[in-house]
């Protein structure tokens, strides 16, 4: 999928709402916002404030109660299965705060399997492809090791250099600096930091409970509470 010249991520408000009745809970609720090309974004905010549903619905790993959302000015609103699911392979990287790499897999062969789910690339081209990756999130040394042999900051290199494999228009981080020391979390964010000022031009939402890295890294910084936008800063 390609972007054009407009916002890379557009919500129009968006809500989502969990259960019903008295029991319900409104985990988002009418967020408009735009996320544009090329720009690292920070959602900071309290635990049960919506910033990871708001990344999950944006992920098409959830669907909106209300509102939409833009793509590249198209809504994921029609999409059927198939087509969500092209979205999710090719327009969207996804890292967690929990590294999910396979352990018994070297870091090669973890960033390979999401290469074998994009099914673009088979056999050498493939394995050339994953250390190519993991030489550019500075891990090209380390391609043989498995996940047990490294740090937690190597691991979550892996893990940045697996969802950039199938060259996503936009990249979420779910607290992906929470099992990392202060030395190794500044690191990564000034790798996601390259990644969204650099060439490829990546849009990059960083959930994060962390507001002084925040504040240091991103372009723009999204408060949220309740559900809700409750302040925006630019850097």
């Amino acid at each position: 999928m390609e972007t054009g010249n407009g916002a890379a991520i557009r919500c129009a408000d968006l809500s989502r709402r969990y259960g019903e009745g008295e029991a319900s809970v409104m985990a988002v609720d009418g967020v408009t916002l735009d996320f544009p090309h090329g720009q690292l974004t920070s959602i900071v905010g309290p635990s049960g404030s919506g910033k990871s549903t708001l990344l999950n619905l944006i992920g098409g790993l959830d669907q909106p109660s209300a509102g939409e959302i833009l793509f590249d000015e198209r809504s994921l609103a029609p999409l059927a299965k198939r087509e969500m699911a092209r979205y999710r392979r090719e327009a969207v990287g996804m890292i967690f705060q929990n590294f999910n790499l396979i352990a018994t897999m070297t870091a090669a062969e973890n960033v390979e399997l999401a290469l074998a789910f994009g099914g673009r690339q088979r056999g050498r081209e493939r394995a050339r492809h994953a250390r190519e990756l993991l030489e550019r999130v500075g891990l090209g040394e380390r391609h043989a090791h498995r996940p047990a042999e490294l740090s937690g900051g190597e691991q979550q290199r892996v893990a940045i250099a697996r969802a950039l494999a199938n060259r996503p228009r936009v990249l979420l981080a779910d607290e992906p600096t929470g099992n990392l020391d202060s030395t190794r979390a500044e690191e990564l964010l000034t790798l996601l930091r390259g990644m969204a000022v650099g060439p490829d031009g990546l849009t990059v939402l960083l959930v994060t409970h962390d507001r002084d890295l925040a504040a240091r890294f991103a372009d723009r910084a999204i408060t949220m509470k309740d559900g809700k936008i409750q302040m925006m800063n630019d850097a």
